[in-house]
């Protein structure tokens, strides 16, 4: 079970990274970037969907 509950936690923190990546080169707002930070990988999905 530590096996998955790391893989998890590690996830987590890689979509929050990534979402935090893509909101402050879009739009350079570091307020922006935590909120997006906190929505991690909903913002992921939401940008490689509905951005180009």
């Amino acid at each position: 079970m530590k096996i998955k509950h790391e893989a998890a936690r590690t996830g987590i923190t890689f979509g929050s990274a990534l979402a935090i990546a893509i909101s402050w080169s879009v739009n350079k707002s570091i307020v922006w970037a935590i909120i997006h930070g906190l929505l991690s990988w909903a913002y992921v999905i939401y940008y490689a969907v509905f951005q180009h």
